[in-house]
């Protein structure tokens, strides 16, 4: 299956254009779904479990927009060249049933540990002193997040995060929908952990699965303690590093326990 002639310029342009909308289009729609879900319409049930008592900056959503919109076009550009190197033959996805549906499933997972520890290890080398400065500190900027802030990055910090999904690709044989969920639950995943507000269930924080989760609590202590919770979708490599706020768990029970 070939999307688009990469030896016509105009098709590469239009291509990446509409790309370009697309992404951001999908950031626009999540965060402003969960924003209206959780802030507007369901702000009564939830505002008690809102993880901050500090005040977010004025013009911070125009900000974290604007951040998101450049990151759009990087990560569009990252799609871009996914599909080029699909095309090409030298990625591992594939559209037919050339592997039993386990494989997928087992590949899905593959790439989301794989995912976990490539951000565990960058974000961790993004706090040094030396490099935060330059490339990190455009994201905590935000020391309150909310919907808007999960893809407001330095260019630079996008570039190292776009770069993951192709070299999965490259490495891993995955279907095109295990592709796509994978997109899907990074939205997803980058939108819940900057609510800011809680919206995972009580005593989740010590469920034999919760407990693995990331979610607005350990994910806006990281944002309130710099040093601390560096994971991306789980706190195993907190855990084993500890790195893991002794916090959360309090935290967590505090914002939950009156639901």
């Amino acid at each position: 299956m070939q999307l688009i002639d990469f030896s016509n310029t105009t098709d590469i342009l239009y291509f990446t254009l509409s790309l370009c909308i697309i992404v951001f289009l999908r950031y626009v729609l999540v965060s402003g779904l969960f924003y209206v879900l959780f802030y507007v319409f369901f702000r009564k049930q939830y505002w008690h479990r809102k993880i901050s008592t500090k005040l977010r900056t004025p013009g911070q959503h125009w900000r974290e927009i604007k951040w998101s919109g450049i990151t759009a076009i990087i990560f569009a550009l990252s799609g871009v060249g996914l599909v080029a190197l699909w095309q090409a033959g030298y990625t591992q996805i594939y559209m037919d049933d050339t592997y039993s549906w386990w494989v997928s499933i087992i590949g899905l997972f593959l790439a989301l540990f794989i995912h976990e520890t490539y951000y565990y290890w960058l974000h961790r080398w993004m706090h040094r002193p030396n490099i935060y400065r330059w490339i990190h500190k455009i994201h905590h900027d935000s020391i309150v997040t909310s919907p808007w802030t999960s893809f407001s990055f330095h260019p630079l910090e996008s570039i190292l995060q776009a770069i993951v999904v192709p070299i999965i690709v490259l490495l891993i044989p995955l279907h095109i929908g295990a592709v796509l969920l994978l997109l899907i639950i990074m939205t997803i995943s980058a939108t819940i952990n900057h609510l800011d507000i809680e919206i995972y269930p009580q005593h989740f924080e010590r469920h034999w699965l919760g407990k693995w989760i990331i979610g607005a609590t350990h994910h806006s202590l990281h944002h309130a303690k710099f040093m601390e919770n560096y994971g991306l979708y789980f706190t195993f490599w907190d855990k084993w590093m500890e790195t893991e706020s002794p916090e959360f768990e309090a935290l967590f029970r505090e914002k939950t326990e009156s639901s």
